[in-house]
């Protein structure tokens, strides 16, 4: 499939099939996209000509891939929420300022543990399994996340297998002993910032309704500092009152961060929703964004920005994106009573209560919906060129929208296409400058 698109005066055409992506002046771009250009005669033939070479080499017009999803009952991940509660009221807050719609409560170490033995005991052959600790704000329950990683390491050492943590937090809790024990013992750390100080207090309040970003940033900045090389992000997210979220991510930035990821909000409260209406704007701001991301780079003072990383000819991991995400399959969500979810946007939800870590089995029913969903029954994705790097989107955020998890969010679908080319256009401009 061909994508032919424009980037300020830059022109391209993506071939999904092949992976390839193709820079070209404005002439050719129209003809390849089979619309009115001025080139005639044997301009227009020598246009024709590169087009068609381009398709004698693979490289235009390629059958794309016939990778076929894989899925495996094998479970490889659990999302552990350890605190349903949280000592934050984000207005935002998809989990209901960490409720999920319940009683506020804590994971006790008990059912912490049962849920490691049964993702041990369903993890079959895999060497490699992963355990996601999150809230709610999961630091208020610190000592139940210390002793968890200490039993799961032990156990898994025991049958050859080796476990890898991440952590979710908003950095309230984050003392020199948080500092330390995460830095040891996760794998990534994702902590909650979303930008400058009026947008974060905005919506990020503390429970006595004060803006909480003097209360982070500087223990932010320390684990950070402390973190040196090792994976972390800082995640934030713009709503419809910061759509010049661009000074978000440079503001991030700017204080050190380099390891950066900012989201689009998923809600319907009204003045914060992202609605149809706000759509170009926010494609203008991803070029602010990019042309600003680059313009960095050029100068020596490079940061990494989530979204403008992307891999177009898929690799070894083509097969795992026409999956999807693995949610409902191989990777579920465990609620402080131990009940399962598909994931962590699911939890709270009966209609999506899959068992139970003491009971030991999963809806069979659920499972299968969830093992079935992947690239290819997402109808409305089949003639879109994101396909193969997007996966056909969020499952909750799906089925939220539209009730149906196979049925894609047009808005996201949106974001997630300028996002891309925003993405290869990146890639182009670093190949120009290596030449």
């Amino acid at each position: 499939m061909r994508h032919v698109f424009a980037y300020h005066d830059k022109h391209y055409i993506y071939d999904s099939g092949s992976g390839s992506l193709h820079e070209c002046d404005k002439e050719t771009a129209a003809l390849a996209a089979g619309e009115e250009c001025a080139l005639q005669g044997e301009e227009r033939e020598a246009a024709l000509r590169d087009l068609r070479a381009l398709r004698e080499q693979g490289l235009l017009d390629a059958p794309e891939t016939d990778a076929r999803p894989i899925k495996s009952h094998a479970l490889k991940a659990l999302c552990l929420h350890v605190s349903h509660d949280c000592n934050l009221r984000c207005r935002y807050c998809f989990a209901d300022e960490g409720a999920y719609h319940s009683v506020r409560e804590v994971m006790s170490l008990e059912t912490a543990k049962a849920a490691i033995d049964f993702l041990l005991r369903e993890s079959g052959e895999r060497k490699v399994l992963e355990v996601d600790f999150f809230g709610g704000e999961p630091l208020m329950n610190f000592d139940v996340v210390k002793e968890t990683v200490y039993y799961a390491k032990a156990e898994a050492a025991k049958r050859g297998k080796k476990f890898l943590f991440t952590t979710t937090t908003n950095g309230l809790l984050l003392d020199d002993a948080a500092i330390a024990f995460l830095n040891d013992e996760m794998e990534n750390v994702v902590l909650s910032l979303d930008g400058r100080k009026e947008v974060h207090d905005a919506v990020r309040k503390t429970v006595n309704g004060k803006g909480s970003f003097d209360a982070v940033i500087d223990k932010i900045k320390k684990f950070v500092a402390v973190r040196g090389d090792k994976h972390y992000y800082v995640r934030g997210t713009f709503t419809a009152k910061n759509l010049d979220f661009a000074e978000d991510v440079l503001f991030l930035a700017d204080n050190g961060f380099d390891s950066i990821s900012l989201e689009p909000v998923v809600t319907d409260i009204p003045d914060l929703q992202i609605r149809e209406e706000h759509l170009p704007a926010i494609e203008k701001e991803y070029e602010r964004l990019c042309d600003a991301f680059l313009e960095r780079e050029r100068e020596g003072r490079p940061f990494g920005f989530f979204h403008f990383h992307v891999d177009l000819e898929g690799g070894p991991c083509l097969e795992k994106r026409v999956s999807a995400c693995g949610a409902g399959n191989e990777y579920l969500s465990v609620v402080p009573n131990g009940d399962l979810y598909p994931c962590h946007q699911f939890a709270g939800d009966k209609k999506f209560r899959m068992g139970n870590v003491f009971e030991g089995k999963l809806d069979p029913a659920l499972r299968s919906m969830f093992a079935e969903s992947c690239l290819f029954t997402r109808e409305k994705c089949k003639g879109c060129f994101a396909k193969f790097i997007c996966s056909g989107g969020c499952s909750a955020n799906n089925y939220h929208a539209s009730g149906d998890i196979n049925e894609p969010y047009p808005i996201t679908c949106a974001m997630m296409k300028k996002r891309v080319e925003c993405a290869m256009h990146v890639l182009a401009d670093r190949k120009s400058r290596e030449n």
